[in-house]
């Protein structure tokens, strides 16, 4: 799944790249192509993150100052 969108943001930047003449009239369109990259390129970074977290849980380091109540 993550190779369809590293697929899909490779033949955006190649169209893009390719475009010989861009006007003023299509800046709208690349606007639209690069916020809809960054989104792309967003979902798949926070993806990737989230399962290598999931392969190595971190450890809790919680510390507790509160004392037991078996003083009495």
């Amino acid at each position: 799944m993550l190779l369809l969108f590293v697929w899909l943001a490779s033949v955006t930047v190649v169209a893009l790249i390719q475009e010989a003449q861009t006007d003023f009239q299509d800046l709208g369109k690349l606007l639209l192509g690069g916020v809809i990259a960054a989104f792309v390129f967003a979902i798949g970074f926070t993806f990737v993150r989230l399962k290598l977290r999931d392969k190595k849980p971190q450890t809790s380091s919680f510390i507790s100052i509160a004392a037991n109540g078996d003083d009495k």
